[in-house]
């Protein structure tokens, strides 16, 4: 079976990230969240839609 190196990588990556905090989904989380947060990107945030404009058909 073929395997993608690229997604290798990443799930070794997320697999020692996730050890560090013993599986915690919420330590994982905060610490996702301090790592964005101390990048200085700027990030969207698509937690919410855009209020659809009010249409008039016609």
């Amino acid at each position: 079976m073929w395997t993608d190196p690229i997604i290798e990588e990443i799930r070794k990556v997320r697999e020692e990230h996730a050890a560090r905090f013993h599986y915690d989904p919420v330590a994982i989380y905060n610490d996702l969240v301090r790592m964005q947060r101390e990048s200085g990107r700027e990030y969207v945030d698509l937690s919410r839609r855009p209020e659809e404009k009010n249409r008039t058909t016609g």
